[in-house]
C-alpha cells in the first residue's frame, strides 16, 4: 500500500484469535493496534465465564503467545486440565495482554463500528489499493474518531449477534417484543441467574454444544432447588448427529457433553422436543407460549416461565458493508471455507488446512479470521483460528514460505459422515432413525413435539392429536 506503510495493522477483537494475530505481528516487528469493544480483553469469554471448555489447556494456547508469555516469565496451567471460560481471561488473556509489546497496543472500549477505504466508498476501484483503511471507533459516551491502518484483521467474533428464535433465519413473531423475556447463549443459571431459573419450567431452543452446556447446568440447578421442568426444543430429528461421537470422540469431554445428556433425555429428567420448527413466543399473564409447525402442523408447546435461545450466531455484516468481501452464500463465511465446513455436508468437526488465502477478499489487505470466518457453521476450535493467525501474520510479513507452510490437525469428533438422514426423508415413518440403522432398528428419537402438546390438550377436556413414541 503506497504511501501508508508507516500505519499499524489494525486487528478487531480482543479475545484468543484476536490476540493471537497481534502475538504473532508483534514478534515479527510489525506495528499492530488491536480494538476491542468490551471492557477489557476476552469480553465476549466472559459472558460464558462459567462455562467449562471442552478443549485442554494444551489446545487452547497460541505458541507464539506462549513464547511471548514465558519470556514474560508466566507458567502455562496443567496442559491436560480443561479451562473455563473464566481461567481463559484471568490465566491466559489478561497476563498475555500485559506483555511487552502487546500492552501498549489493546484498546478496549473501543467499537469499530464501520470500515471502508479513506476517501472512496465500495463501487470506486482506481487505486483502490494504494488508499489506506478507514476505521470509525466508537467509545462508550458515543464519541467517535476516525483511525486509519495499511491492514485489517476481523477477529469481532459473532458472539454479540446471536441467531434469532424463528426456525426461518428470522426472528419469530412475538420475539422483538419479548426480548427482555429471554435469554441468548449461555446464561449463568447456577450462579448469577439462579433465581432466574430455579424451579421454573424452562425450555431451551437449539441443537449444539450451547444448548447442552445449558440443560446439563437447569438439570444440577433442579437437583439443588427443587424441581423444574426442562424441555429440549430442536428442529431435527436426528440425534445421533446432536449427541455427537461419544467414546469415539477425540476430545474426550467433548464426547462425554452428548452422552451425559442423552442419558438425561433417556430418564425422561430432560424431556425433547423434537422436529419443532418455531414460529412465535407469546406472553399469556406471566407464561411463555411457544408455537411452531411440525410436520406442516401447527403444535404449541406447554406454558413456559424461561426461553433459552442457543441457536447459534452469526456474522455481523454491517461492519464491512463498504468493503470488498467474498462470502459463501449461505455460510456467510469466507467463500474460500464454505465447502470445507458445511454442516449440511459433514459434521467431522474437522477442516482441510487453511490459512492466508482462504481469509482474504477481493479487497486486498484484509482478513476474515477465527470465529467469524466460519460465518454460521458451528464446529470452529480455538486451533483452527491459531494457524490462521499465524499464516495471516506471515503473510503480511512477506514471509509467503511461512504463511503457505500450513499446519493444521484438529481432533476428530467421532461422527464423520455425509449419511445423514434428515428430516422430510422417507424412513421409518414420522420419526427417523439414525441412518445406519434406517427402518432395521430403534429410532433415536424419544418424543415428538405433538407429543408433548397432547398431554397439553387433553387435560383440558379436548381431542388430542395422539403421540408417536420410539421405543
Amino acid at each position: 500500500m503506497s504511501g501508508s506503510g508507516e500505519l499499524p495493522v489494525a486487528v478487531i477483537g480482543a479475545g484468543p484469535i484476536g490476540l493471537a494475530a497481534a502475538a504473532n505481528l508483534v514478534e515479527r516487528g510489525i506495528a499492530v493496534r488491536v480494538y476491542e469493544a468490551g471492557a477489557t480483553v476476552g469480553a465476549n469469554i466472559r459472558d460464558w465465564a462459567h462455562v467449562r471448555i471442552f478443549t485442554p489447556w494444551e489446545q487452547s494456547i497460541d505458541p507464539v503467545s506462549r513464547r511471548l508469555l514465558e519470556a514474560d516469565g508466566w507458567t502455562m496451567p496443567k496442559a491436560d486440565a480443561l479451562p473455563t471460560g473464566g481461567d481463559l481471561c484471568g490465566f491466559y488473556l489478561e497476563p498475555l495482554s500485559r506483555t511487552p509489546g502487546l500492552a501498549s497496543a489493546i484498546e478496549t472500549d473501543a467499537k469499530v463500528v464501520a470500515i471502508a477505504r479513506q476517501g472512496i466508498d465500495k463501487v470506486a476501484s482506481k487505486g483502490r489499493e494504494r488508499r489506506p483503511f478507514e476505521l470509525h471507533v466508537q467509545k462508550p459516551n458515543g464519541e467517535e474518531r476516525i483511525d486509519l491502518a495499511r491492514v485489517v484483521i476481523d477477529a469481532s467474533g459473532t458472539w454479540h449477534n446471536p441467531n434469532p428464535l424463528g426456525a426461518s433465519g428470522l426472528s419469530a413473531a412475538g420475539e422483538a417484543t419479548l426480548r427482555d423475556r429471554l435469554a441468548y447463549g449461555m446464561p449463568d443459571v447456577l450462579g448469577r441467574q439462579r433465581e432466574r431459573y430455579a424451579g421454573k419450567r424452562v425450555a431451551v431452543v437449539g441443537a449444539g454444544y450451547s444448548a447442552i452446556n445449558v440443560l446439563l447446568d437447569l438439570v444440577k440447578l433442579s437437583e439443588q432447588a427443587g424441581t423444574a421442568e426442562l424441555l429440549w426444543v430442536v428442529r431435527g430429528r436426528n440425534m445421533a448427529r446432536i449427541y455427537g461421537g461419544g467414546d469415539a470422540d477425540e476430545l474426550v469431554a467433548r464426547g462425554k457433553l452428548g452422552q451425559r445428556l442423552e442419558a438425561l433425555v433417556d430418564s425422561g429428567r430432560v424431556r425433547l422436543v423434537t422436529g419443532f420448527a418455531v414460529e412465535a413466543i407469546a406472553r399469556s399473564r406471566a407464561e411463555l407460549i411457544l408455537s411452531g409447525r411440525v410436520d406442516g402442523r401447527s403444535v404449541t408447546l406447554p406454558p413456559l416461565d424461561e426461553v433459552v435461545v442457543a441457536t447459534g450466531q452469526r456474522p455481523d455484516l454491517d461492519l464491512t458493508r463498504e468493503l470488498r468481501l467474498e462470502l459463501d452464500p449461505w455460510l456467510e463465511s469466507t467463500k474460500a471455507l464454505g465447502p470445507m465446513i458445511d454442516p449440511n455436508i459433514h459434521s467431522c468437526g474437522s477442516v482441510d488446512p487453511h490459512g492466508h488465502r482462504e481469509l482474504a477478499h477481493p479487497e486486498p489487505d484484509f482478513y476474515t479470521i477465527g470465529v467469524k470466518s466460519y460465518g454460521r457453521a458451528p464446529t470452529f476450535l480455538l486451533l483452527t483460528g491459531y494457524e490462521q493467525a499465524r499464516s495471516v501474520a506471515a503473510a503480511i510479513a512477506g514471509d509467503m514460505v511461512a504463511a503457505n507452510a500450513i499446519r493444521l490437525v484438529l481432533p476428530d469428533t467421532g461422527i464423520c459422515t455425509t449419511d445423514f438422514v434428515e428430516e422430510g426423508e422417507a424412513c421409518c415413518g414420522p420419526v427417523v432413525a439414525e441412518a445406519s440403522d434406517c427402518c432395521g432398528g430403534a429410532a433415536t428419537i424419544r418424543e415428538d413435539a405433538c407429543c408433548v402438546a397432547d398431554e397439553v390438550t387433553k387435560s383440558a377436556g379436548k381431542k388430542g392429536c395422539g403421540c408417536r413414541v420410539a421405543a
